[in-house]
Formats: C-alpha cells, sequence, structure tokens
C-alpha cells in the first residue's frame, strides 16, 4: 500500500524522452520544438509498445479527459514529420496547454507525493506550489471528518447501549446470563449482507419502522421518516451491527468484579450512582476502552452497510476508496486514503496507551 501510494510509473516509465526534457529544463520553461520531438518519439513508441493509454491514464488522474488525447495522438503518430510543435498541436490544440506540460511534468517522476496531496484536497499550481484544489472539487477532507464523527457517534451509542446489557449479563446466575449471550452472539451466525438487507427493509419509507409509527400515531402518513439512504440509516444499521463488539469487552471486565465492593460502599453512606461512580465504573475502563476501539476502528473501516443504507450522503472514505480500486483504476490514490487512514488509526492507538495505557487494554 505504501509503495502503491508514493510510486506510479505509468508515466514516467513509457514516456522517458519527455521526462529527460523536464529534467534538463527548469519549471516554467515554455515546451520549445526539442521537446515536441521528444513527445512524439515517446508518442511513437509508446504506440508501438502499446502503452501510451497508460502514460495517458497518468496524466488523466490530474486532468480528467487525456487519456483519449494520448491515444488519439498515438495513432497519428507514425505519420508525424517536423517540426513537430506544429504537427502535434494540429491534432488537438489541448498539446498547447500549459496546464497540460505542467501536469506532464509533475507525473514525469515515478516516485510523488501528488497521490497524498490530491487525499487532503491539495494541488500543485503550474509552478509547482502546493495550493487547495477548487471549493467545489474539495471532497476527500470533507468525507474523512465525517466518517471520524460517525465512528464517533457509533462507539458513543453503542457504549451506552451496550453499557447495560453488559453489566446484566455480568449480575445474572450463569444459566440465564449464558441464554442472554446466546442472543449477543446471534447477529454473528448470520451474514453481514443478510443483517444489512434487513435494515434496508425496515428502514425505508414504505418499511416496517415507518408503518408501525404510522399505525400508533406518532408520525402522519404524509410525514414519514427517511430512515435510509441518509446518515441515520447508516447510524442505526452500524450501531446494531457493532453492537456486540462493545458488549463482549464489557461483559469479560464486569464479569470478575464483585459485587461486594459496591455493597460495601453503600454501606459506608456512598448512594447508588457515587458508588457507581467511585468504585464500579473505574474497574470497567479496560473494557470501556477495548470495546471503544474496537468498534471505532471497525466502523472507520467499515465499507458494505455505509454503502447499502448510507447512500451518496451516508457512505464513508472506506466507500471512495473501494470507487478508486474498482471503477475509476485510481489505486495509487485509494493507496493514499487509506495510508492516512491507518496513520490516524495509529494515532489514536498512542493517544490511547499516553492518555489510559494499553496495558489497561482488555479484550477477554
Amino acid at each position: 500500500v505504501l509503495q502503491q501510494s508514493a510510486y506510479n510509473p505509468k508515466f514516467s516509465a513509457n514516456m522517458p524522452q519527455i521526462g529527460a526534457w523536464f529534467a534538463a529544463n527548469p519549471i516554467g520553461a515554455e515546451p520549445d520544438e526539442a521537446a515536441f520531438a521528444a513527445l512524439a518519439a515517446d508518442l511513437k513508441t509508446a504506440t508501438a509498445a502499446k502503452t501510451v493509454a497508460i502514460a495517458g491514464e497518468r496524466v488523466n488522474y490530474e486532468i480528467p479527459g487525456t487519456r483519449s488525447l494520448f491515444t488519439a495522438a498515438g495513432r497519428q503518430a507514425k505519420d508525424l514529420t517536423p517540426p513537430f510543435k506544429e504537427a502535434i498541436i494540429a491534432i488537438d490544440p489541448k498539446w498547447a496547454d500549459p496546464a497540460l506540460w505542467g501536469v506532464m511534468r509533475q507525473v514525469s517522476s515515478a516516485f510523488t507525493t501528488d497521490f497524498y496531496l490530491a487525499a487532503l484536497d491539495l494541488e500543485r499550481d503550474p509552478n509547482g506550489a502546493i495550493v487547495q484544489v477548487p471549493e467545489n472539487e474539495r471532497v476527500y477532507v470533507n468525507l474523512f471528518l465525517r466518517t471520524f464523527a460517525m465512528s464517533a457517534v457509533i462507539t458513543l451509542l453503542c457504549l451506552i447501549l451496550g453499557y447495560p446489557i453488559a453489566h446484566l449479563l455480568s449480575v445474572l446466575p450463569m444459566r440465564y446470563s449464558n441464554l442472554l449471550m446466546i442472543l449477543v452472539l446471534l447477529p454473528f451466525w448470520t451474514s453481514l449482507l443478510v443483517r444489512t438487507t434487513a435494515w434496508m427493509v425496515l428502514l425505508q419509507n414504505q418499511g416496517v419502522v415507518n408503518n408501525i409509527l404510522v399505525w400508533m400515531g406518532i408520525v402522519a402518513d404524509k410525514g414519514r421518516l427517511e430512515m435510509i439512504n441518509n446518515l441515520m440509516g447508516t447510524v442505526i444499521a452500524m450501531t446494531h451491527i457493532l453492537l456486540p463488539f462493545m458488549i463482549l469487552p464489557l461483559y469479560s471486565v464486569m464479569r470478575p468484579i464483585p459485587p461486594s465492593y459496591v455493597r460495601a460502599a453503600r454501606s459506608l453512606g456512598a448512594t447508588s450512582w457515587t458508588a457507581f461512580r467511585r468504585v464500579y465504573l473505574p474497574q470497567t475502563i479496560p473494557g470501556i476502552g477495548a470495546g471503544g476501539l474496537l468498534v471505532f476502528i471497525l466502523s472507520v473501516g467499515y465499507y458494505i452497510t455505509p454503502a447499502l443504507v448510507g447512500g451518496a450522503s451516508g457512505q464513508l472514505i472506506s466507500n471512495l476508496i473501494a470507487f478508486h480500486v474498482n471503477k475509476s483504476n485510481n489505486w495509487s490514490l485509494a493507496a493514499a486514503l487509506a495510508t492516512i487512514l491507518l496513520a490516524a488509526i495509529l494515532l489514536l492507538y498512542w493517544l490511547y496507551d499516553k492518555l489510559v495505557g494499553i496495558d489497561k487494554l482488555k479484550l477477554g
């Protein structure tokens, strides 16, 4: 992943002569006849090797539509004669665009940080300075923020729902606790895709939840709640799916806590809330930390549920990574996005270790 995010030889390997011209001339130099001659030679060689589309694909990452520009010029490359500048521009006036030459210079090196810049909604201007992309093209930073915010909300909801369930499991007699534990583990016996599809049926406009709310008179028939293809649907479905990952670490910590500790605190004059806050809760911190980390990390990388339930407004960064891998074929940008996501998770892990202590983490 690291190599893919910083190494892309599609252009440099197939257009070596124009790369040599860029290396010999400073940034901002206007392409002369020698530059177009090098371009013509590279187009002829790449067309003969059937790699001209690959070179154009690399430039296409930065300027959409340029792949066809390269393939069209490649088909006529064998007929090019001096002066090459006029001949190539005659094929398509876009070859005279300084922005195109700036991008070709930018991608003429196999090693690049451009994909990391793109993943942070940044780019290089024709002079090589790093600037923000136009506001209407800023996608990735907002999606990262949405992913982390939604993961935090899902983690908090799982904690709020999972804490009392884990406490109930820990204080019940073993025969009843085991029975309820089966219900907690039951979702693991069902396919993730089936569970996600079930939530689509439940949450849709004419689904079970809306029908019950209308039947109970809570909402009007014309005022049905929109709970799918948005953030709400993603949060509801992912909270249900990830809830067992919060309950199990909490239960493993709560079960060994002797009930006599809380009873002793209350016998010494503490209220129920004080006994919980000062005696019981601190002993469950390792389970809270483990469950929180587990749910948050799983939420950040989830793909299927946001894609099916979230729609365009409820998708996470993982969905965009999958798009670049499967559809746009921009594996380098996908690798850069994945690397930034991994770095953020490692930073979270480091902060947890500094603030709480990783030695207090308990998964079972």
